[in-house]
């Protein structure tokens, strides 16, 4: 039985590992290696050691755990940063170990996320992804819609990326009552 749960500052190593395995995967294909190579578990361990020690601009980290209590996943986020469109929060990051994706451990990350942000005083949620990157069809999944795209530069590169959101968090959170609804 998976299990999603608050991330503490314990979690700063296993959450590291989990970014830097997860970005190398989902990126190698999508942006120059160089560019890939950048991140490394070293400078996200001391980012999520900031991170989980003082949380700043409202930010949520929630980590999903195995049968055997292994973080095999995470999503973070807070306070929407460009402040250009109209949402109030923003997931940061949300990665999951290859070998646990497709197996439902996003939704649930997204729905405790979702829930998380709600009751932190959020109303609405974006989020970006690189514009080739297949995991934008689990946002719109999710009833997220296509917002804006932008010119971002990850190492020495320069990508599109693009913004999907809910202007409604309860759209979100209801979602996943619906589904389940419909499975009973």
């Amino acid at each position: 039985m998976y299990q999603v749960r608050k991330a503490v500052f314990e979690d700063a190593e296993k959450i590291a590992h989990v970014h830097v395995s997860s970005w190398k995967s989902t990126y190698k294909d999508l942006i120059d290696e160089k560019d890939v190579s950048n991140i490394t578990v070293e400078n996200r361990i001391a980012l999520w050691e900031a991170v989980l020690k003082v949380p700043v601009n409202g930010q949520v980290a929630l980590v999903v755990e195995n049968e055997q209590g292994e973080v095999v996943g995470f999503v973070s986020g807070g306070k929407e940063r460009t402040k250009h469109y109209g949402y109030d929060g923003e997931i940061y990051a949300i990665y999951l170990l290859d070998s646990y994706q497709r197996k439902g451990l996003g939704g649930m990350l997204l729905e405790a996320f979702g829930k998380e942000m709600k009751e932190a005083g959020y109303h609405s949620l974006l989020v970006w992804v690189l514009t080739n990157n297949p995991s934008s069809e689990f946002y719109r999944k999710y009833g997220a819609k296509q917002v804006e795209a932008e010119m971002v530069t990850i190492g020495e590169g320069t990508y599109e990326e693009t913004a999907f959101g809910w202007k409604n968090i309860d759209e979100l959170v209801d979602r996943f009552v619906s589904e389940r609804n419909h499975q009973i």
